[in-house]
């Protein structure tokens, strides 16, 4: 007999198999992501056999179908469901990945305890903490009540068969690296392991009811490690982001099956855990400078959710041959563009000057409203005027210096009145579209000299 061959080559991208090793991956053309991990032999007919056969379904017509809103159950925090989609859906395979120490665990333990204590039945199974671990994670939190239950172990095999004794609502895996298949002869966290392992979970989720959350690490590049089919199996992914070094943590939803991609969760780690922060926008804007130049109030949205920030900008003249630019939590190349269209159309020298632009509070915005504002905050701060700091600025920039409208202007309004701001420069396209109010003074611009004019 032909000895068999006990290695092969995946993608670490797209799962794709090969009995030998290429630069590129034939299926997802990505260059340098076939690694070499061994393989279990072919498994004979009679072992085949002697599987459980799986349960044979019918087909349904969609009236036959019945969807209840029964069918979410609440986290017990309104930030995490509104990334949700409004809750959890039963049977369906939640990931949840992010930066080591960046609060996962933490997280989805509190998200056990609120579960547990309005009924659901609860199984957290961690493959990274033992029991005393989690014992003393637990205590910080708070006390635990309801039918929660822990267990550590990695055998997969061992986890079905105890989710099948005590079957659970809600399962949660922490994480899906330290999990393996005793039938795959590669190493956890394997290409192979993270592939079987997610597929066998998917099949205890769809199949049993129970709603599963997955823990995932990421890679250096902030992309959670394993075949990128990872997260092609799931339901939802979930990014949990911020500086490990900042009391704020953003839960950033990047696919959802079940509800909308585009909302975020604000919490802040506190010694007792993590706590939602209701108001972001006045999270953020705590500490602002009185009387500074360079530093306006953009307003970016996120979703359905508006959230004020700080800009800051500061301008200082170069003695370099080529100045300086920096920017921090937003597009590096957008302030350069931006600084084009101000050199340009309204003659400020900016190539004499150096410029670094940041947004207080470590956040992270791309949103095309924040143009109005950078624009503002370096001609403040070149001109040394402060903008008034009951005002508020938000528009889109063109190349020709125009200021274009932007989506959902009312709800910026109407959250810069919540915080108590007296006045707004926007489009004048927005403007004319609003309805009139005298709560805030709007200032509507066509360009960006009429914006400035107002320094």
């Amino acid at each position: 007999m032909a000895k068999g061959k006990t290695t092969a080559f995946f993608c670490k991208e797209c799962g794709f198999e090969s009995a030998k090793w290429a630069g590129q991956c034939p299926a997802c053309k990505e260059w340098n992501t076939m690694v070499e991990e061994p393989v279990s032999p072919k498994t004979s007919g009679a072992g085949q056999a002697r599987r459980t056969p799986l349960v044979k379904t019918k087909p349904a017509m969609l009236s036959e179908i019945s969807v209840e809103e029964s069918d979410r159950v609440t986290t017990g925090y309104q930030e995490l469901d509104r990334v949700l989609g409004g809750g959890v859906v039963a049977g369906s395979l939640v990931l949840v990945g992010g930066d080591p120490g960046i609060g996962k665990s933490t997280l989805l333990l509190q998200v056990c305890r609120n579960l547990a204590a309005v009924g659901q039945k609860v199984l957290y199974i961690s493959g990274e903490e033992s029991l005393k671990q989690i014992k003393l994670r637990a205590n910080r939190i708070g006390q635990m009540t309801g039918e929660l239950k822990f267990l550590c172990e990695t055998s997969l095999d061992h986890i079905r068969d105890t989710i099948s004794e005590e079957r659970p609502d809600v399962a949660i895996i922490d994480s899906i690296q330290t999990m393996y298949r005793e039938e795959i002869a590669s190493a956890p966290g394997s290409v192979s392991q993270v592939r079987e392992s997610t597929n066998l979970l998917m099949q205890i989720a769809k199949g049993e009811g129970i709603t599963i959350f997955i823990v995932g690490h990421v890679t250096k590049e902030g992309v959670v490690a394993g075949p990128r089919v990872l997260e092609h199996m799931v339901d939802t992914v979930l990014y949990f982001e911020g500086d490990r070094h900042a009391s704020y943590r953003i839960l950033r939803g990047v696919k959802n099956r079940f509800g909308s991609t585009n909302e975020i969760g604000v919490f802040e780690m506190r010694e007792q855990g993590l706590v939602e922060v209701e108001n972001p926008s006045e999270f953020m804007l705590d500490g602002r400078p009185e009387g500074a130049s360079g530093a306006v109030v953009a307003c970016a949205m996120e979703g359905t959710r508006p959230i004020l920030l700080e800009v800051q900008a500061l301008v200082a003249q170069s003695n370099l041959g080529i100045p300086r630019r920096t920017a921090a939590g937003t597009d590096q190349n957008r302030v350069s563009l931006l600084m084009a269209v101000l050199e340009k159309r309204c003659r400020y020298e900016m190539s004499r000057y150096d410029a670094y632009v940041n947004i207080a509070g470590g956040m992270k915005m791309n949103e095309p409203a924040l143009d109005l504002s950078i624009v503002m905050a370096l001609v403040s701060s070149m001109k040394d005027r402060p903008v008034d700091e009951k005002t508020i600025v938000f528009g889109e920039v063109g190349l020709s210096g125009e200021v274009r409208a932007v989506s959902m202007a009312e709800q910026r309004v109407n959250e810069a009145v919540k915080l108590g701001f007296t006045a707004c420069i926007l489009p004048q396209i927005c403007l004319d579209k609003m309805k009139k109010t005298d709560r805030i003074r709007l200032i509507g611009v066509r360009n960006v000299r009429e914006a400035i004019g107002y320094l």
